[in-house]
């Protein structure tokens, strides 16, 4: 990682602890409400997952852990990894006030292995965008193949990369058209963005507002994971989102919002399975 990529991930870090206290107060996650971790999770998510009572669990990249919780829920001994100060003590508190049973770590992802002391894990958790803010995932996957133990699980559950080129959030100005406003593939070099007003509703962020993103291919994440010794298993692709990003779009039996039916059916979330 160079060194202009490792500043552009401290102005990242900023962000996100800016960005911790609107998320808190947002109704977009509704901590002032009922907490439930699983509205977080597609159906299919928990199917590849498969049974988690006892196993070592990591969830990179956690955020605000409110996945997190869902598999100390489960009966994993759990562990959530974030790079943001702020967001890692606001997991901390929500996690306690759930009483839910995880440990939470302020890292930088690919410092992991060192900030976990050297433990293993049976299942490493990511997505939903997290590999957005990682400018070498070949770097990242060597990181997940040496936290993971033999025969471990890495499931990634991630926005979808014609999603991302559709626009995570509307647009200033943008109407309901699907139209191409980022690029699909990788290799360019980071886009800045001004995240004075995050994807949550609430008031502008304040201070650092500066963020950097790095666009993926599937490609490039399975070239990657494949590069770092770990086997494919399973690749599924979704047309539902756990917010409706369009207007017109239509709430499913589970909770989650898709396209309406004249409309293209389109992939817009991955569900990624491999192992070690």
């Amino acid at each position: 990682m160079t060194d202009e990529h490792e500043r552009m991930m401290r102005a990242n870090q900023a962000n996100w602890d800016a960005r911790t206290p609107v998320h808190l107060a947002s109704r977009f996650y509704g901590l002032g409400e009922k907490l439930d971790p699983a509205r977080w999770f597609a159906a299919f998510e928990w199917e590849d997952l498969g049974d988690l009572a006892g196993l070592d669990v990591l969830h990179l990249q956690c955020h605000l852990g409110t996945e997190t919780i869902a598999f100390a829920e489960r009966g994993a001994r759990t562990v959530g990894l974030d790079i943001s100060e702020a967001s890692v003590a606001a997991a901390a508190d929500i996690a306690a006030r759930a009483g839910a049973d995880v440990t939470y770590v302020r890292a930088n992802v690919y410092d992991a292995v060192e900030a976990l002391d050297g433990r293993r894990f049976d299942v490493i958790y990511t997505g939903k965008g997290a590999l957005c803010y990682l400018p070498d995932l070949g770097r990242w996957a060597a990181v997940v193949a040496r936290l993971l133990r033999p025969g471990g699980r890495l499931y990634i559950a991630e926005f979808h990369p014609l999603l991302n080129a559709l626009g995570p959030k509307p647009a200033e100005g943008e109407g309901t058209e699907l139209l191409l406003r980022h690029d699909y593939l990788g290799g360019r070099d980071a886009v800045h963005r001004n995240a004075t007003y995050t994807y949550t509703d609430g008031p502008a962020v304040e201070g650092a507002t500066d963020s950097y993103e790095w666009m993926h291919g599937m490609d490039e994440v399975v070239n990657a994971l494949t590069g770092a010794g770990l086997g494919i298993r399973r690749l599924r692709e979704s047309e539902e989102l756990p917010w409706p990003r369009w207007p017109q779009m239509v709430r499913t039996p589970s909770g989650w919002w898709r396209l309406p039916e004249d409309e293209p059916r389109i992939p817009l979330l991955y569900g990624l399975l491999a192992s070690r």
